[in-house]
Order: C-alpha cells, then sequence, then structure tokens
C-alpha cells in the first residue's frame, strides 16, 4: 500500500483582513494563501492598499479584524516570533549611508542576535550573490541606486527569512537595474524562500509564479500572469482616432465591446480575427494610429479595471 500523501501546508495565509483611516478603506476583505517558494506579485497603482498590505501581513500595522498566519504563528499573538520568519524590504531604504556594505550587514545581524560567525558566513554569501563583495568596505553612499537596492534585499535575507516582503522593490530604478533585481529574486525564489512584492510596474511581474490586482483597498483579480494574459485574447488592437464611438459602433459587431481611453479603442481579438488589411479598410473614418500586439498585464488590468 502506498504512503498517504500529505498537502504542504501554506507559509502565509490571510484571511478577510481590514484596515481603515478614519473613514478611509485602506484594505478590505483581503485573502491571500502563499505556498513555501512561491513568488507572488500585489500589483495595482499607488493608493490601491499594497503597502498597507505588507505593512499588516508583516507585524507592522494590525489590523481591525481578520487573522495572518505566517510559518505557522499567528501575526497578532506573536508577532515576535513571526519578526524572526520574515525579512521585510521597504519602499524607502533603510540602510545607513555613512557605514559601508559590511558594516551594514554586520548590525542588521547583530539586531537578530546572530552568531558572529554565523553573521560573517551569510554576510558573504549574500554580498557574493548580489555581486557586492568587491565592493563590502565602500560606504553606502558610494554604491549606485541598483547597488543599494541590491544591499536592502541582502540586508532583508542575511537571517534566512521563510518570508520576505518587498514593498516596490525597483522604483527609481532604470531598465538595466530593474532586470538585475529580478534576477536576484528568481534565484532567492529557487531557494525556497516565500517572496511577496508589489509593484506597479505591471509587466515586470510576468516572472511572478500569481499576482493579485488590487484597486482601493480590494483585490479585483487574480492568478498566474501566462494565464490571464491567454484569457484576454492573442492580440489587442488599439485605435487612436477622434471619433472613437463611430469606431466603437462599426467595429464592435465583429470584435466585441472595446475599452475605451479618451480617444483609444483597445479591442481583445482571438487570431482569426488579426487581419491588418481587412480591418483597414474597415476603417473609413480618419484614424492617426492603428496598432496590433500582443497582450501583457498591462492589458489584463485596463479589461479588469474597466469591464
Amino acid at each position: 500500500m502506498p504512503p498517504a500523501t500529505t498537502t504542504p501546508q501554506p507559509v502565509l495565509t490571510a484571511h478577510g483582513i481590514s484596515k481603515r483611516y478614519g473613514s478611509r478603506v485602506a484594505v478590505e476583505t483581503l485573502d491571500l494563501e502563499l505556498a513555501e517558494g512561491e513568488l507572488y506579485g500585489l500589483l495595482g497603482p499607488n493608493g490601491a492598499g499594497k503597502t498597507t498590505s505588507i505593512h499588516m501581513l508583516s507585524t507592522l500595522v494590525r489590523p481591525d479584524r481578520g487573522t495572518i498566519r505566517v510559518a505557522g504563528y499567528d501575526v497578532l499573538s506573536q508577532p515576535v516570533q513571526v519578526r524572526a520568519q520574515i525579512g521585510l524590504v521597504f519602499q524607502d531604504s533603510a540602510l545607513d549611508r555613512t557605514l559601508s556594505a559590511w558594516e551594514n550587514l554586520l548590525f542588521c545581524g547583530q539586531l537578530y542576535n546572530m552568531e558572529s560567525a554565523h553573521i560573517k558566513q551569510n554576510i558573504r554569501s549574500c554580498l557574493q550573490l548580489f555581486k557586492l563583495w568587491e565592493r563590502r568596505h565602500e560606504p553606502v553612499a558610494n554604491l549606485s541606486g541598483g547597488m543599494r537596492r541590491a544591499l536592502d534585499i541582502a540586508r532583508g535575507v542575511l537571517h534566512r527569512p521563510r518570508v520576505l516582503f518587498l514593498d516596490e522593490p525597483t522604483t527609481g530604478l532604470d531598465v538595466l537595474n530593474r532586470r538585475a533585481i529580478w534576477n536576484f529574486l528568481e534565484q532567492l525564489r529557487q531557494t525556497g524562500l516565500t517572496l511577496l512584492l508589489s509593484t506597479h510596474y505591471l509587466e515586470e511581474a510576468r516572472n511572478c509564479n500569481r499576482v493579485a490586482f488590487m484597486r482601493e483597498g480590494r483585490i479585483i483579480g487574480s492568478g498566474e500572469p501566462g494565464a490571464l494574459i491567454h484569457a484576454l485574447g492573442d492580440h489587442v488592437l488599439e485605435i487612436d482616432t477622434p471619433t472613437p464611438a463611430e469606431h466603437a459602433r462599426r467595429l464592435g459587431s465583429t470584435l466585441g465591446t472595446p475599452i475605451r481611453l479618451d480617444n483609444r479603442l483597445l479591442f481583445a481579438v482571438r487570431s482569426d480575427q488579426a487581419d491588418l488589411g481587412a480591418l483597414q479598410r474597415n476603417l473609413r473614418e480618419e484614424v492617426h494610429s492603428l496598432q496590433l500586439r500582443r497582450p501583457d498585464l498591462n492589458d489584463v488590468y485596463t479589461w479588469i479595471n474597466c469591464p
């Protein structure tokens, strides 16, 4: 008789957590469940509730209601135990720029009451992973923005947490540095670390295992990025025209109802509808531009946000 299999327990669960500041709803009835080694993205514009959600999950803000468990510990009744199991990378850097990279991590390790030999071993491995070993004795002020952000993440994983929270980890970085940070995050995920991050760079979040779109403190859609994009359609037809209502009426019968953004119309179309020549022949009125492209997560959010 084969041995019984057990379903692995999620490393993080949140049920019905909510937070208000006066009459303003910051987060409303948020539910999350993250598996070991998962990379999960909270997506949405500034003010959507992403930072408040992370602060509640990481013990920094007490929810008005709901329950949260991280690595088996209750966030409300066992916050000290939870903090030993998590790392947190804030939207604004927590580094002391007058200290070196090594000194920043050494101070962090001492705050976690790690043994000296263990601290030094972890510092070396972290700085090597994030390609900062050769710059370890330089003041943080001398490092580039991308290097400082990498050091922030190294600080968050120095004590080997089970879960790492990252609030807008690539904000303010150029494309190359943003790509480098995502490469580091993927390497961390492969070690079994669970990562939950927030970002308003929706195109980056395709690297996540799952994403959730937030608006006004609520999740309005979620799923695997590839599946969400595939479900939208094979292509997005984007038309810029001074007569959007006319073109929406003319094309709507064959392409479906579009999303209208000022003078732009967005149609989600299938491959058998993606004949640009036929479409152009049907556009007798003035059109400033016509583009047929592959959809991305920005398009998914647009359709979810503007049903």
